[in-house]
């Protein structure tokens, strides 16, 4: 029974952070960017959230405003690349450290609490009459479709297309007459304002904003995304990848929660982690090698 509740738990988390790896989809998959931003603007939406929440600022409120401040930092990151032609990994650094400093700010303290406090999972809990498990598992599931028939329409336009090309071929796209730098700028915009937006999801239905919850988020983010893409495959259409995108943070989420129940302590989560990718990124590599082996 408690490996069921800690699973039902773990569902609902992994729909909320999901929406975090269907941003840093954007910037690992479709832009081929390895942006490190994603701690910090993780973090930071989720201080930007627990500050307004506190001064009794709309949810939904919070959560727009968190999505333009995680869309500013991305800015950030790609004016680093493009402008200052500062390496892509060392401007995501940059950023997320200085995010570290700005997120301290924007709190005014390491963490805030907002057990008390009206959240979106609080108002639909008492207007539906469900645990806040549920209410985070509806809700993140809600804010998941919508997002993802956003990036399946906007991808499919003009912009969005040159976003993808740039990340396929960025000499090729410029030979085209498009302004590639723009492109950049604009996919690392779109990646880490839903990265934030997860994060203030993440610190309404955690009851707490703390400048440390971004730690680790895009090992966490590539975990699921890898997860998904072996489990799932790139079938049918852009949707079904990015279907398999949160199905896999879903699957990820299910696992820790399987494995700590089962007994591994809460610090040796990073070594499984690590373990976890290293083997979901071979998996690709070992199938083909068997395949070669068969047909010889």
């Amino acid at each position: 029974m408690n490996i069921l509740l800690a699973m039902y738990g773990a569902v609902s988390q992994g729909v909320l952070w999901g929406i975090m790896c269907l941003g840093l989809y954007i910037t690992y998959k479709v832009l081929d960017f390895a942006d490190l931003t994603v701690d910090g603007s993780f973090a930071l939406g989720g201080a930007v959230n627990a500050a307004l929440i506190v001064l009794d600022c709309n949810p939904l409120v919070a959560l727009f405003i968190s999505f333009i401040a995680g869309g500013i930092s991305g800015i950030v990151t790609g004016l680093l690349n493009t402008k200052l032609k500062i390496p892509g990994i060392l401007a995501g650094i940059l950023t997320m450290i200085a995010l570290y400093s700005i997120n301290i700010r924007i709190m005014g303290r390491a963490n805030i609490s907002l057990l008390g406090e009206t959240t979106l999972m609080t108002q639909i809990s008492s207007l539906i009459n469900t645990s806040t498990t549920t209410t985070s598992f509806i809700i993140g599931t809600i804010f998941s479709v919508i997002i993802i028939f956003a990036m399946y329409w906007f991808f499919g336009t003009e912009i969005g297309s040159a976003i993808r090309a740039t990340g396929n071929n960025e000499k090729m796209v410029r030979a085209q007459g498009v302004n590639t730098d723009n492109m950049k700028i604009l996919g690392l915009m779109l990646g880490n304002a839903l990265v934030a937006l997860s994060g203030g999801l993440v610190a309404q239905s955690q009851g707490y904003g703390d400048v440390q919850m971004g730690t680790g988020t895009i090992v966490i983010g590539l975990a699921s995304i890898i997860i998904g893409e072996v489990i799932f495959g790139k079938r049918f259409s852009f949707w079904y990848i990015l279907m398999s995108v949160v199905m896999g943070s879903i699957i990820y989420r299910v696992i820790i929660a399987i494995v700590l129940q089962l007994g591994l302590t809460s610090s040796d989560l990073k070594l499984f982690t690590a373990v976890t990718v290293a083997l979901a990124l071979s998996i690709p590599v070992m199938k083909s090698k068997f395949a070669n082996k068969k047909k010889n």
